[in-house]
């Protein structure tokens, strides 16, 4: 498995495996609505520019997970960090994490999961993160916030 960064001609694979990816998020917090779920392909393209998307691909060329990330005042912002179904488990999420943190080296990080996803919140806490917030997303969506220190601080 290698991890690169994604190209545009990368999105629509992307996607569909977010779609996939996060149907169990859905499931979990019974909520098909989630943006995950509802992003379209239109939209993944329009905000493509101010990402950095990783991908981790197989032996075969096949995408099997993705991560992005949008630096804002000193601060990386993690988001839809996913691995297909089928390899989750097998440590490509941890990967990809370390991967978008290095490619986006600022002084913290941020991302957020659902506050249910105890799987989720034990990768990014293994990971350094410390949870700083949780808020009520959509009606009983919750999500946990969480942050990492990065380069430079204690």
């Amino acid at each position: 498995m290698k991890i690169l960064p994604a190209a545009f001609e990368d999105l629509s694979e992307i996607l569909a495996l977010q779609k996939e990816a996060f149907e169990s998020e859905a499931r979990l917090v019974q909520n098909y609505q989630i943006p995950p779920l509802t992003q379209t392909l239109a939209e993944l393209e329009s905000e493509f520019s101010s990402l950095v998307v990783l991908k981790a691909v197989d032996g075969d060329g096949k995408i099997t997970g993705s991560v992005r990330a949008k630096i804002e005042k000193g601060t990386a912002c993690i988001g839809r960090l996913m691995v297909a179904p089928g390899q989750q488990g097998e440590g490509i999420g941890t990967k990809l994490l370390a991967a978008i943190e290095k490619a986006c080296a600022q002084e913290r990080y941020e991302l957020f999961t659902s506050a249910k996803s105890k799987r989720n919140v034990a990768l990014y806490e293994k990971a350094g993160y410390c949870r700083f917030k949780e808020k009520e997303f959509m009606p009983d969506v919750w999500l946990v916030w969480l942050e990492k220190r990065g380069r430079g601080e204690s």
